[in-house]
């Protein structure tokens, strides 16, 4: 499937920075009529949401998406809990995962693939400070080499 197939709607950029990412998963998202159009316009925040599994199911929590602005009666709660659309198989590894010390559940991406909302879910362990700096100067440290290497071809 080519990239352009995929409309990514709103990124949680930050999940990167404050978690070590061990797997990730792709699930769809049981969502209204009018939350569908609010992510079409873009209008979703992943910053604080996180998953948790819940009577063999699993939620989406803190999930913001804005209302749709011509919805009218219809509109949705913003921050309700949203069920996620997973294999029973990837959710049971997914529950006894979290059992674990550590480990959580964390959004990183919303998009849209042939037509349907679709959510990156991150098996995701917590970061350290010392490992965000670390990060931070081999981020920079890249860059550095990047731009020495691009100097040098001209």
């Amino acid at each position: 499937m080519a990239k352009s197939d995929i409309k990514i709607a709103c990124e949680n950029r930050k999940a990167r920075h404050d978690y070590f990412i061990h797997e990730t998963y792709e699930a769809g998202i049981e969502l209204r009529g009018t939350e569908v159009k609010s992510l079409r316009a873009g209008k979703a925040n992943l910053r604080d949401s996180y998953a948790e599994v819940r009577d063999g199911e699993i939620f989406i929590e803190h999930l913001h998406i804005s209302p749709y602005e011509q919805g009218n009666i219809f509109n949705h709660e913003p921050l309700r809990r949203r069920r996620l659309l997973l294999h029973k198989r990837e959710i049971l590894k997914l529950f006894g995962k979290t059992r674990e010390k550590g480990f959580t559940l964390v959004p990183l991406k919303i998009y849209f693939k042939k037509g349907r909302a679709k959510l990156e879910l991150a098996l995701a362990s917590g970061k350290h400070t010392y490992d965000k700096r670390a990060a931070l100067h081999e981020k920079s440290a890249m860059r550095d080499v990047e731009r020495a290497l691009k100097e040098r071809s001209r």
